[in-house]
């Protein structure tokens, strides 16, 4: 076990959409450039900023053309990669608007979470990307793609290994960069996940695909040591363990980048980040939002810098 680990990984850092949009208290503006600017200082160089969304339904996200036009003022960001979530054609004319030059599309291998989440298909859903996509490339805009529900969906239950190769054989046909593979309710084990990486590796390069964990049942953690088993080297993961999960009340969701940190670091893997800048930065956003981490290094490694300094 563990004979061929990489010597550095890739993180994205999904706290300021994925993380945020799950809260309940709404962030001010200001605060969201100050966190972002805090991330990239702590050596973030891919961040899922925002989402452009209908204002009604995720009231969280409703500054998304103030919050990236703030963002493409500010020189420390100018080498950062900040990636927008576009759901729709409006929300990309927005995101034009406000000069994202990499997006995030959606779908999942539900049909039931895809109806119930977007009031569309599974098949529909691809449509609908199909349209942002060709319009996204044809403005020399990148696209990265989501799919949700990989390791079980909250209305399903089980999902089709074949409905992902499906989908992701769609996605891999428009153009997009990357897919990450969502455990949506973090229902995930150790074992389905490398069997399902290794169901993947038949058809795709590795490199095609992040993963995507919530640490809802606490394994988080698990399942990105066996993808790294298995030879993935892209993760998502929200600061300070951002966010909930919307179909567990009270459960916890991202799993939290100073836990990536840690594992990769304690195991002799680069991630290029400052641990004590990122702590920084989830310590600033949590105070904003009154409210402790989920993430049990952060919360150590905060205890450890107060006891040093007492």
């Amino acid at each position: 076990m563990l004979g061929h680990l990489p010597k550095k990984v890739r993180i994205v850092e999904v706290g300021p959409r994925d993380g945020l949009q799950n809260e309940k208290t709404i962030v001010s503006l200001e605060d969201k450039v100050i966190f972002i600017k805090m991330l990239a200082a702590a050596g973030m160089k891919e961040i899922e900023a925002n989402s452009f969304v209908r204002v009604e339904k995720i009231p969280q996200m409703s500054d998304g053309i103030e919050l990236f036009s703030s963002l493409k003022k500010e020189a420390t960001l100018s080498k950062t990669k900040l990636i927008s979530l576009i759901p729709n054609l409006i929300g990309l004319e927005n995101a034009l608007k406000a000069g994202v030059t990499e997006i995030a599309v959606v779908t999942a291998t539900s049909n039931t979470f895809n109806e119930t989440n977007i009031n569309a298909t599974t098949d529909e859903s691809l449509k609908r990307i199909d349209t942002i996509v060709a319009r996204a490339h044809k403005e020399g805009l990148k696209t990265r793609a989501y799919i949700s529900t990989v390791f079980g969906c909250p209305y399903e239950g089980k999902t089709s290994l074949a409905e992902l190769k499906r989908v992701a054989n769609h996605l891999e046909s428009l153009g997009v960069y990357e897919v990450s593979l969502g455990d949506t309710i973090g229902v995930a084990n150790p074992l389905q996940v490398k069997e399902i990486i290794q169901f993947l590796k038949a058809d795709f390069p590795l490199d095609f695909f992040a993963m995507h964990f919530h640490d809802t049942r606490g394994m988080g953690v698990a399942n990105i040591l066996a993808s790294l088993e298995m030879g993935m080297t892209s993760f998502d993961s929200s600061a300070g363990g951002l966010g909930g999960c919307p179909y567990a009340k009270g459960a916890s969701g991202n799993v939290a980048t100073e836990d990536l940190v840690f594992l990769f670091s304690s195991m002799g893997i680069e991630t290029g980040i400052d641990m004590e800048k990122l702590a920084q930065a989830s310590s600033f956003i949590l105070d904003k939002l009154s409210k402790g981490s989920t993430s049990k290094n952060l919360t150590a490694y905060l205890a450890s810098k107060a006891q040093t300094s007492s």
